[in-house]
């Protein structure tokens, strides 16, 4: 299922594409890709008053829109999920979770992001990637004591894993030492 969110009066949307075989209520809300963009409308033929349909896409058979993507930002893999959600998924997980805090603002955030989405696949057997967005959940931030972003925690049955926890961007060599190191270690095993 494909679902997308714009507003007229802004020039961004969020396209958000969800599984159709997940069986959980969580995933069921919780989308396996996020696109978020910013565009430029230009009007064709065929889309001259885009602000009024609220129109994005169209199917392939069809002839194009006028819409060019700039700064797109794609988050397949890694789900955002919120306070409300924290004790489900992460804390109730059978699997470790690696719990990524970050934040719209954060340059460090998006540095890392590409080596999170990484993880995310090449550990998914193993490994559970979220992300928490630090100004929507503040009750997390200030129970986990998030001082610096990004923030990396990794929790196994239900508790912080001792020494998991690491601030700031990261190669994604060294994000996979890091997962690597914990992962092999007794106290996630």
């Amino acid at each position: 299922m494909v679902t997308v969110i714009s507003n007229p009066t802004t020039t961004s949307f969020q396209l958000l594409i969800h599984s159709s075989s997940s069986s959980s209520a969580a995933a069921a809300v919780s989308p396996v890709c996020k696109i978020t963009s910013k565009l430029n409308v230009q009007k064709t033929n065929r889309l001259s008053s885009y602000p009024k349909k609220r129109v994005l896409f169209q199917s392939q058979s069809q002839s194009k829109l006028g819409v060019r993507f700039r700064r797109s930002v794609v988050s397949c893999g890694v789900t955002e999920i919120d306070q409300n959600q924290f004790s489900e998924i992460v804390l109730k997980s059978e699997t470790p979770v690696l719990v990524e805090f970050v934040a719209d603002w954060c340059g460090p955030c998006k540095l890392i992001s590409p080596a999170i989405e990484w993880a995310s696949k090449e550990y998914e057997d193993r490994l559970k990637v979220v992300k928490i967005n630090h100004d929507l959940n503040p009750q997390l931030i200030e129970e986990y004591k998030i001082y610096g972003l990004p923030a990396l925690i990794i929790f196994k049955n239900g508790k912080e894993v001792p020494a998991s926890r690491r601030e700031g961007a990261m190669t994604k060599a060294k994000l996979k030492d890091y997962i690597d190191a914990l992962l092999e270690s007794a106290a996630v095993i």
